[in-house]
């Protein structure tokens, strides 16, 4: 049995990512893909409660290490438990972020640095990567404001200064450019449908599939 792809959807806080994740995987469903969805930190019960001790409480609750380490740990358990056994079955899994993300969000906007981050990946993730990675971007403001319209506890990322926030961005688009071939940028401003259009034609071109 072919294994499955490993599609990866990234960005800043309210860009769309988690929207996206199910309008791809209704339309593969759709198309007769085996599809999981999932979502970093979390995925399995335990990844579920360190996400909590993550997105949850004050911003100053962690420093950058701490956070990376959290965050590494519950993407082994992730990988171990779901998305290594489903892609081996040959299941599409598709990711609300995944290592892209820690790089981004600590190792750019925490400023914590590229090596750290990538000894880490080598320890824990291996040779694992992602098939394709959407990264949504989307002017600091506006994502900002989105998030915060959501109201859903999950508040702490969105919490931190505006200059970390446009160090994220930064940060996701240099991931880009350092990995053009995996990596897909999409503007992620417009209505979601908009936004679907423009991943979907991405999909299609990057991984040879009719969408």
């Amino acid at each position: 049995m072919a294994p499955g792809k490993f599609i990866t959807f990234e960005g800043g806080e309210g860009a769309g990512k988690s929207t996206q994740v199910k309008l791809l995987a209704d339309v593969l469903s759709r198309g007769g893909v085996s599809v999981c969805q999932t979502r970093e930190p979390g995925g399995t019960p335990g990844g579920e409660e360190i996400r909590d001790l993550l997105v949850r409480g004050a911003a100053a609750r962690w420093d950058a290490m701490t956070e990376a380490l959290l965050h590494f740990a519950a993407r082994r358990e992730h990988l171990r438990s779901l998305i290594l056994p489903q892609l081996a079955a040959g299941t599409w899994v598709i990711s609300d972020r995944f290592a892209d993300s820690t790089m981004a969000y600590q190792g750019y906007g925490h400023e914590l640095g590229r090596e750290p981050i990538e000894r880490l990946y080598a320890l824990v993730v291996g040779d694992t990567h992602p098939d394709l990675t959407l990264i949504l971007d989307l002017a600091v403001d506006v994502g900002l404001r989105r998030a915060a319209a959501r109201r859903d506890g999950e508040t702490r990322y969105e919490d931190l200064d505006h200059a970390f926030h446009e160090r994220l961005q930064m940060g996701f688009r240099e991931i880009a450019q350092r990995e053009p071939r995996r990596c897909k940028v999409i503007d992620a401003s417009g209505t979601p449908d908009e936004v679907h259009a423009r991943v979907r034609a991405v999909v299609a071109r990057a991984l040879g599939v009719v969408l």
